[in-house]
């Protein structure tokens, strides 16, 4: 099993498909009426499906945003600045990441987190001349305000918890759930050591940012996930689709 895409509805696929190839180095394929992007490797793609447009976000949708993970922040973000892409300035998240966002042409958010806190950050990190050559989409990032009618439909799925991150000042949690065999280093799931860890994985994680008992609702253009090597389409907790990958 593999979280492999995540369904946007767009006004022009190809159009938008023509944004994250050339700003944020995917590799673009036409997949009949919709256009897949992503970057090699075991983490999922990003479907643009035809028939939206006008699209907004907001916090009290369900779906939030994409992370693609990359090994240094900085030189994303200068690469996209040169392009003329509107990118927040980078910081260090409390405890949780070094990170930056931005929004694509579209409105959809994206953020940038790096491999390592920004501290921690190896010298050598990242190519100026290819800041994304080593780039994945780490997450796909849903909300809820109920986290264990979530995990009544994900852990059946096979699904594994990896990591739990109390964000106290903002009055959330992340819960990190990914298709892999892979522990985390600590066993303590809530262990702040775990993170850079997870921010360097291959593959990609479903992120829920949990608020208890909140509300959402949903966002029209999100079309749901796919999984590769699922039986039969299924619905989530919230009602949105999980499709059969490819």
């Amino acid at each position: 099993m593999r979280l492999s895409g995540v369904r946007l509805r767009v006004a022009n696929p190809q159009e938008l498909s023509a944004f994250y190839g050339t700003a944020l180095g995917m590799q673009v394929q036409k997949d009949g009426a919709n256009w897949r992007v992503g970057y090699p490797g075991q983490d999922a793609d990003l479907v643009l499906c035809p028939g939206g447009g006008g699209y907004t976000h907001d916090r009290a949708q369900r779906y939030w945003k994409i992370g693609i993970t990359v090994p240094n922040v900085d030189l994303a973000v200068d690469h996209l600045r040169s392009l003329g892409v509107q990118v927040g300035d980078p910081q260090q998240f409390l405890d949780i990441g070094y990170m930056a966002h931005l929004s694509d042409p579209q409105g959809f958010v994206i953020e940038l987190l790096q491999h390592d806190f920004q501290s921690n950050r190896p010298t050598d990190a990242g190519d100026a001349n290819a800041p994304f050559a080593a780039a994945c989409i780490g997450q796909i990032t849903l909300r809820s305000g109920d986290i264990q009618a979530e995990e009544a439909v994900f852990m059946p799925l096979g699904m594994r918890l990896l990591s739990v991150q109390e964000v106290e000042p903002y009055g959330f949690d992340l819960h990190f759930y990914a298709f892999t065999n892979e522990h985390p280093p600590k066993s303590d799931l809530w262990s702040v050591a775990n993170r850079e860890w997870l921010w360097k994985r291959p593959y990609t994680t479903l992120e829920i940012q949990h608020i208890p008992d909140a509300s959402f609702v949903s966002a029209p253009d999100y079309l749901g996930f796919e999984v590769t090597g699922l039986n039969a389409s299924l619905k989530d907790a919230f009602g949105d689709p999980i499709h059969k990958g490819i």
